[in-house]
């Protein structure tokens, strides 16, 4: 016979990490699964770090961008993706304490929904990188789904659906292009 306090233990950790969304297994001599276990679908990270089939890497969603409703581009969590004027196609500077700020989107085999443009998957420093038409994509850290925080704020700018390929366009005195708020 197992000593009660060790059954006890076992069952508190099965239904602590039940309760959290973790599924555990506990050795308790039987093949049977508890009820919790056999009951309860799958969570967790178990799919590699890629996003669940419905919700893709990048989207599109409306926002309101210095006033006026833009569709821009968002992450799969509905967060608005940004471009940093600076990077070029094969390269991006954001690294150390601007990552920090601006975290790349990463993952290995982006996806699209509701935009028409190409995206691709590029190693960097920062790891698989997506790139959307050419341009890397960032978030900001004071955005959340559907707040728009972080236009014009150190060279990063909105990601739209018509985003061109190849860098974004500057004036001749490397400033942002001044017929467009988007920096391109």
């Amino acid at each position: 016979m197992r000593h009660p306090r060790i059954v006890i233990a076992a069952i508190a950790i099965a239904a602590a990490a039940t309760i959290g969304g973790i599924s555990a297994a506990v050795a308790t001599g039987s093949s049977t699964p508890s009820p919790a276990a056999a009951s309860r679908p799958a969570t967790g990270s178990t799919n590699s770090g890629q996003q669940p089939a419905s919700l893709a890497t990048v989207q599109t969603a409306s926002a309101t961008v210095q006033g006026r409703i833009e569709t821009i581009l968002v992450d799969a969590k509905g967060l608005p993706l940004y471009i940093y004027q600076p990077d070029t196609p094969t390269t991006s500077y954001v690294t150390g304490q601007l990552a920090a700020l601006w975290p790349p989107v990463v993952t290995a085999t982006p996806t699209v929904r509701g935009a028409t443009g190409t995206v691709t998957s590029v190693p960097t420093t920062n790891g698989h990188q997506v790139a959307y038409n050419g341009h890397f994509l960032y978030t900001f850290i004071e955005d959340s789904p559907g707040h728009v925080t972080g236009q014009g704020v150190q060279n990063f700018f909105i990601a739209t659906p018509d985003l061109g390929a190849g860098p974004p366009a500057t004036a001749p005195n490397g400033s942002s292009s001044p017929g467009n708020s988007y920096g391109y």
